[in-house]
């Protein structure tokens, strides 16, 4: 589906305090932006941010990054931001393959990833998230303790990562096929798509992995 590109939204963007501009900048030492330390949290493809930034507002021992490529999606997610009083969160207009760029080695305790896009045709597989290619940049972030959590409607995309990523070297700890009657259902936070899923009894699959 081709995105609907919001006027202005690039500008409102580069006015924003709550996007970091220049994240390079900041690469071992994020702790700075927030002032203070404690354990970083990111979601690549974040939408419109109902997830991370209930995670904010739930967890005010830990540090938050949404990541969000596309600029009108971005926007959505800083106008609910500015609806709230939050001092943990901060958020990236960056491409996912570059994340080493941004964050070093060990930096980022845990990776979220939420409805991502399947790219189902095959000559397209390096684009998900999920795939070898994507995992190697995770990897060279994570904490030692690290992890990442998957969430999908989209069985075909689930599946393969459940072959992906095991072939890349990293264990699945925890996985269901139906989170919302699972023990994993435990604590979720949903994101806007996972509502409406539910809403309509389709089933949401989800892993937890560690490199």
């Amino acid at each position: 589906m081709r995105l609907r590109h919001i006027p202005g939204a690039e500008e409102a963007i580069a006015q924003s305090p709550f996007v970091i501009h220049n994240p390079e900048e900041l690469k071992g030492c994020w702790n700075q932006a927030f002032q203070e330390s404690a354990p970083l949290h990111i979601e690549v493809g974040m939408g419109k941010g109902r997830f991370i930034m209930e995670l904010a507002q739930s967890h005010p021992e830990l540090h938050f990054i949404g990541i969000e490529r596309y600029s009108s999606v971005l926007l959505r997610a800083l106008q609910k931001r500015q609806q709230l009083d939050l001092s943990n969160i901060f958020f990236l207009c960056v491409d996912a393959k570059n994340l080493d760029q941004f964050f070093a080695p060990g930096e980022v305790s845990r990776i979220y990833l939420n409805f991502s896009d399947p790219w189902p045709k095959d000559r397209h597989a390096k684009r998900r998230l999920t795939s070898p290619q994507f995992l190697t940049v995770y990897q060279k972030i994570l904490a030692p303790d690290g992890a990442v959590e998957f969430k999908t409607d989209n069985r075909g995309l689930f599946e393969y990562s459940l072959e992906s990523i095991p072939a890349a070297g990293w264990q699945i700890t925890e996985q269901t096929f139906d989170l919302h009657h699972s023990p994993m259902a435990s604590g979720n936070v949903m994101t806007e798509y996972e509502e409406k899923f539910a809403s309509e009894g389709k089933p949401i699959c989800k892993l937890i992995a560690r490199p």
